[in-house]
C-alpha cells in the first residue's frame, strides 16, 4: 500500500493568520496518524509564513510515524534537518517569494550542489528524496546525484486529468518505469486529490507515498479529519488491491 502523508502546512497558515495557538499544530499531527496517516509531512519556507522552524524542531515529540521536511536547501535548512534527523528530507528548489512549489530539479545543471547535500544528510542517516518533473534525463542523473527517492511534481497531471487522464498520466508513467528500471523509489505530490489520486496510484508502478496537503485539509472543511484520512486512504488502499 503507498503511504499517505499528510501535509499540516495548512494549519499552520490558519494558525498565524490570528496568531496564537489555534490550531494547535502539534495536536493536528497527532491525531493525523490516529486517523490512520502514516507521515507527516512539513515545508518551512524562509518567510516562516506557515510552518516555522521551531514547529519543525517540535513535531518529533508527537510523530509516531514518518517526518518528511521538504524545503530548499539553504545553509539554515540543511543545518536545521541535520539538527532534527527526520525520518526524510525531500529537496525542493522553490525560490524565496514563491506561493507553492512550482518546478522541480535540473539534476544535470545542479549536480554537484546535489551531490554535496544529499551526501550531508546520508551521512546523517536522513533518507533522501528530491522533487522532480518527468524529463527522463534529470531522472537517470538523479541516480548519480545519490538520491534514495524521488518526488514526481504531479501538477501536470492534476491539471490535464478531467479532460484526458491517459495522456495526462504517460510521462509520469514514463518516469516511474525508469526509475523503477535504476533502483530509485518513487514518491509523488502536488494537487492530487480525491478526484484523481485513485488512477494516479493505480497506474504508477512501485508508489511507496503521496504527500497531500492543501487538497485533504480543505475536503477536511467538509467531511472532517478523521473521515477525510480515511477517504484518502481508501483510495490508496483499493487502488493496490
Amino acid at each position: 500500500m503507498t503511504k499517505l502523508s499528510v501535509n499540516i502546512n495548512k494549519i499552520a497558515t490558519i494558525r498565524n493568520a490570528r496568531g496564537g495557538n489555534t490550531p494547535n499544530l502539534l495536536e493536528v499531527a497527532r491525531d493525523c496518524q490516529q486517523f490512520g496517516a502514516q507521515g507527516i509531512t512539513v515545508h518551512p519556507r524562509p518567510d516562516q509564513r506557515h510552518i516555522r522552524y521551531d514547529d519543525a524542531f517540535a513535531l518529533p515529540e508527537v510523530i509516531t510515524t514518518e517526518y518528511n521536511i521538504e524545503g530548499n536547501p539553504t545553509e539554515d535548512f540543511v543545518e536545521m534537518v541535520l539538527k532534527i534527523k527526520p525520518t526524510q528530507v525531500t529537496l525542493v528548489p522553490d525560490s524565496v517569494d514563491v506561493l507553492t512549489s512550482n518546478a522541480g530539479w535540473d539534476t544535470v545543471g545542479n549536480e554537484a550542489f546535489l551531490t554535496d547535500v544529499i551526501g550531508k544528510l546520508h551521512e546523517a542517516g536522513i533518507r533522501t528524496s528530491i522533487f522532480i518533473e518527468t524529463e527522463l534525463s534529470n531522472i537517470e542523473n538523479a541516480q548519480k546525484i545519490g538520491t534514495d527517492r524521488i518526488e514526481l511534481y504531479t501538477e501536470d497531471y492534476a491539471r490535464s486529468y478531467a479532460q484526458d487522464k491517459e495522456a495526462a498520466i504517460q510521462p509520469f508513467l514514463d518516469a516511474a518505469i525508469l526509475a523503477n528500471d535504476i533502483g530509485l523509489g518513487i514518491n509523488a505530490g502536488h494537487d492530487l486529490n480525491l478526484k484523481n489520486l485513485s488512477y494516479f496510484a493505480t497506474t504508477i508502478p512501485g508508489l511507496l507515498e503521496v504527500s497531500i496537503g492543501h487538497a485533504l485539509i480543505s475536503d477536511a472543511l467538509y467531511y472532517g479529519l478523521q473521515s477525510t484520512i480515511q477517504l484518502y486512504l481508501k483510495q490508496l488502499d483499493v487502488n493496490k488491491s
